[in-house]
């Protein structure tokens, strides 16, 4: 069992019950998200930001651009990388210090969806082959814990991502030949070439449901994200807990976690302007 010691006995033989009733404490259906909603550009000195809401889970994301070198082996491509903070305000089990296992993993997941779903151009990101190219920070912090961080972490990376804007740049080439980069005033925004959107089931007994709340994850015995591109593929996904999946119920999972994305990314795709986001609330 998962993180036992977070509810007590008698809750948690309240919520399986409920469970083998069809039921949930929060009065959900066993497939069904609780309510998103998305606010864009908070940070306004970060190049993109958002907070996310799922439920009562908060987090916000930043994305800062760098100028940098490009990898050794990798010359000709830019780079994203991915952080979470669990701040101790969120949640009385997180703790401050160096990143705890738990924070590595949510990081690990959230940028798994980004890289593998190639929705960030990495070849976009050359500015001069093997000397500069654009780094892409993506700073994720949870503010307040209900369950599901997976896809709450996300989603604000991937709507951070959304509302960047880059730098406008140009080269310039100095009396001996050497190349450098000069940065704009303007900036232009980040082009996203696919649009990753994850869910998250939990397995407890022989129930299985989509976004876990925080007692729920409290007695689950299986985790699973999946992790899906626009054209409906597969682009990440990760186990976790002791516990398994048949295969039944893994297909079973995968065409919910398909239909679920798809839900989600047609809300994403009702966005016009950069700076706002139509369906979001600040609530």
């Amino acid at each position: 069992m998962a993180n036992t010691n977070l509810i007590s006995l008698v809750e948690k033989e309240h919520i399986v019950s409920l469970l083998d009733h069809g039921k949930r404490t929060d009065g959900r259906a066993f497939d069904e998200f609780r309510k998103i909603s998305i606010i864009p550009g908070y940070v306004v000195k970060a190049e993109g930001s958002a907070i996310v809401k799922i439920g009562r889970t908060k987090v916000i994301a930043g994305v800062k651009a760098q100028l940098g070198t490009p990898f050794p082996d990798t010359p000709d491509s830019g780079v994203v990388t991915t952080t979470v903070e669990l701040v101790p305000i969120a949640s009385p089990l997180f703790e401050s210090g160096p990143p705890r296992a738990k924070a590595i993993e949510f990081a690990r997941v959230s940028d798994r969806a980004i890289r593998e779903s190639k929705c960030v151009n990495n070849d976009s990101l050359v500015l001069i082959s093997g000397k500069k190219v654009w780094i892409l920070f993506i700073d994720i912090y949870v503010l307040d814990q209900d369950g599901n961080l997976f896809d709450a972490c996300e989603l604000a990376a991937l709507s951070a991502l959304m509302n960047a804007r880059i730098p406008e740049t140009k080269i310039v080439t100095d009396e001996e030949g050497n190349e450098d980069v000069e940065l704009l005033e303007t900036t232009t925004p980040l082009k996203l070439d696919y649009i990753p959107i994850s869910c998250t089931f939990g397995k407890i007994g022989k129930h299985i449901i989509v976004d876990p709340i925080l007692k729920e994850e409290g007695i689950e015995d299986a985790r699973i994200t999946f992790a899906f591109r626009d054209d409906d593929k597969i682009c990440a996904t990760q186990k976790g807990e002791n516990g398994t999946f048949t295969v039944d119920e893994l297909k079973k999972c995968i065409d919910i976690a398909s239909e679920r994305t798809k839900e989600i990314r047609s809300q994403l795709d009702k966005i016009t302007d950069a700076k706002a986001y139509p369906w979001s609330e600040e609530t």
